[in-house]
């Protein structure tokens, strides 16, 4: 998309994020702030054909944030089937050639620098024949970078393909900057690769080593929550600078003025009284555990607002929704959040999810289910202390019934005579003020600007 641009721009950010919504909307967010902190910069943001239809559909973006498209080189029936394997290996494979082509389409200025998705490796190689700076995001927890970096040591300590059963309760301690973490918390693709096998474990290896090329290294993290200590123990290791910059979610942009309706819903509700549940947009559970959760969630009694995006027919269909509660297909999720009729959020435990539960302030239940949000689950519950874990006693079949899920959600979301649900509520709150004050002028800010200046000076300099 070689549309003629304003020359004055003193620099051009083209962006390339993975084609999964977990990765599209952080970076999206990261380059919507880095827009309206320097409007002299031009903002190019990758996508295909495909996700360009969907975001269409977002707010406006600001005037200096562009979108160019790339051909749908990805076929969406992939995930649709969830055949991920096969999704990982298109990514890899079929993205690099029509982004090179692009790059030459656009119109001047030349781009300055690439942001680029980490699990996108083949970026660097493309920064290094064009003689283009790159910056690697970080889409998850800078805990789940160091645990990937520090392979070797889970390698030699004999955590990787480690029969679960035997040492799923053995204590990983010798992590740089990572907080003691069981193997079982440890995330699947990277210790035991039964969820997407090999595939996803060396894409992982290689695109943690090909990021050491890169010139800048941006993590999606509130220091003073997670990441000081671990940064701290991995600048000596890296030649890459790493840039801590908040949580990068949209609290910055306007709200919409026209009022979803499901909004309307919310405002009728006593205050902390809704349970937000999402269970993330790519992976899903079981039929047979959805069948429990829905039916523990209706005998709770528990109002709840549900987002399914593949379900939310089915859910209805078997009782849920009615007085109880709202099944929507899609919501703003921060608006949601930090509504003051929700009490809680029950979670997949996704990093993007993670983030915004903490920054709105608001307890988890958390039901993780593969990738890193077995990690994820860890550090809210044990190191930041705002979360329960739903899945503890399962029977047999490995699936939580619906009586224990009952009585689970009344106790998390009842009155203050339970004092462990007050004690949640009054930490999930101080976690959130700390990730605003980051924000608003704290570290997180702080090195959001560092990370600008740098990528300004240093191509003004080339």
């Amino acid at each position: 998309m070689g549309s003629r641009v304003d020359p004055d721009f003193s620099l051009h950010i083209v962006a390339i994020p993975f084609p999964g919504r977990g990765h599209v909307n952080p970076l999206m967010n990261l380059c919507k702030i880095i827009a309206m902190e320097r409007p002299e910069f031009l903002i190019t943001f990758v996508v295909t054909e495909e996700w360009l239809g969907f975001l269409s559909s977002d707010a406006k973006p600001p005037a200096n944030l562009r979108f160019g498209a790339i051909d749908n080189v990805i076929p969406s029936e992939l995930i649709r089937a969830k055949v991920y394997v096969d999704f990982l290996e298109a990514v890899h494979t079929e993205m690099e050639a029509p982004v090179d082509r692009l790059l030459d389409s656009l119109a001047p200025p030349r781009a300055s620098v690439i942001i680029y998705d980490l699990f996108l490796s083949w970026v660097v190689g493309i920064g290094s024949r064009r003689n283009i700076p790159v910056a690697c995001f970080w889409p998850q927890s800078p805990t789940m970078f160091s645990l990937a970096f520090h392979y070797q040591l889970l390698l030699v300590n004999g955590h990787v393909d480690a029969d679960l059963a035997e040492k799923g309760d053995e204590v990983v301690d010798y992590i740089p900057g990572v907080s003691s973490i069981l193997v079982k918390d440890l995330p699947p693709p990277l210790i035991h690769g039964k969820h997407l096998g090999p595939a996803m474990r060396s894409l992982l290896l290689d695109a943690i080593s090909a990021a050491q090329e890169a010139q800048y290294l941006v993590f999606t993290s509130v220091a003073d929550l997670e990441s000081a200590a671990i940064i701290e123990a991995l600048r000596p290791k890296l030649k890459t600078p790493i840039y801590s910059i908040g949580t990068a979610i949209p609290n910055y942009f306007p709200i919409p003025t026209q009022e979803p309706d499901y909004l309307t819903w919310l405002d009728a509700q006593p205050a902390s009284s809704v349970l937000y549940i999402s269970q993330g947009s790519f992976l899903s559970l079981s039929a047979g555990q959805l069948e429990e959760i829905v039916a523990g969630v209706c005998e709770s009694g528990v109002r709840f607002f549900w987002v399914a995006r593949e379900n939310a027919e089915w859910l209805r269909e078997r009782g849920g929704g009615g007085e109880q509660g709202l099944i929507v297909p899609w919501c703003d999720q921060l608006r949601v959040l930090r509504h003051r009729s929700v009490g809680g959020f029950w979670s997949h435990c996704g990093w993007n999810s993670t983030k915004e539960g903490a920054f709105a302030g608001v307890p988890f239940l958390a039901f993780p289910i593969a990738l890193d949000q077995f990690t994820n689950c860890k550090q809210i519950v044990e190191d930041w202390k705002i979360g329960w874990k739903v899945k503890k006693g399962c029977d047999k079949d490995g699936i939580v019934r619906r009586r224990e899920i009952a009585q689970l959600l009344r106790r998390f979301m009842g009155s203050d005579e339970c004092n462990e649900s007050k004690e949640l509520k009054r930490r999930a709150k101080q976690i959130g003020e700390m990730c605003r004050q980051s924000l608003e002028g704290g570290s997180a800010k702080h090195n959001l600007l560092q990370f600008i200046q740098d990528i300004s000076r240093n191509c003004n300099n080339t």
